[in-house]
């Protein structure tokens, strides 16, 4: 069986300048559109700029993670709790364009200059998902930063409209595609390169351009296979 040993030191690094070079020029160059949506925000729903979240990182660490703001103030301690379902009336007007169009992500260019955050990695999970990944895929996702996009978040680009498809979606996401997630960043832990890091950049881009492309097959022929009951879902 082949020892499972990630990326090298030097890739690790280069990844770590290209993040700081990509997600500053970001920020310069998305500035106009980020202080558009600021002053949307600000002036409609409740008025609310940024939400933060703590959320696991890289060591088991806990930092605060930036979004725009596109729920009601305190939607965690409402309805289905930090699970988002499809049409979920927490989720204001404008908050359901940020989200389509994963607008509301841009502020994470800020965690990745802080250093909390890659452009690509395991997405960081609350402490409650966290706990649903296997120990041993723990124990890999630990050792790399987390990601604003990565394996999961494109298999998992439209997990509303796939949890709309079972008829209990917090046990779903919990008992299945939680820790399936955690199998997979596991893998992508142990594959992280810098070839895979622009791989999954480009792919990240036209998945956000061309949802209905099904670009995520590619993927799901490389990573571990999902269970049966989300296999056909996936694919789908």
């Amino acid at each position: 069986m082949k020892q499972e040993e990630g990326a090298s030191s030097f890739a690790l690094s280069a990844i770590r300048g290209l993040d700081l070079l990509f997600s500053l020029a970001a920020l310069l160059v998305l500035s106009p559109l980020l202080l558009l949506v600021a002053i949307s925000l600000r002036f409609s729903g409740e008025g609310e700029v940024f939400y933060r979240q703590v959320r696991i990182g890289k060591g088991g660490r806990e930092f605060y993670l930036l979004k725009f703001a596109t729920m009601m103030k305190n939607s965690p301690a409402m309805g289905s709790g930090e699970l988002t379902l499809p049409n979920d009336p927490r989720v204001l007007p404008l908050g359901r364009v940020l989200r389509k169009t994963k607008l509301n992500e841009l502020p994470q260019l800020l965690n990745i200059v802080a250093g909390d955050l890659s452009l690509i990695g395991p997405r960081p999970q609350t402490l409650r998902y966290y706990n649903c990944y296997r120990p041993a895929d723990r124990a890999w996702i630990d050792t790399i930063r987390p990601g604003l996009s990565g394996v999961g978040s494109i298999l998992f680009r439209d997990e509303e409209t796939l949890l709309s498809k079972v008829t209990d979606p917090i046990a779903f996401d919990d008992h299945v595609i939680t820790p399936y997630k955690g199998q997979v960043e596991h893998w992508f832990a142990v594959n992280q390169s810098v070839s895979l890091y622009f791989e999954l950049i480009f792919t990240t881009v036209l998945v956000v351009l061309m949802p209905s492309a099904g670009l995520h097959q590619r993927l799901l022929r490389r990573v571990p296979p999902p269970p049966a009951e989300l296999s056909k879902l996936l694919e789908s």
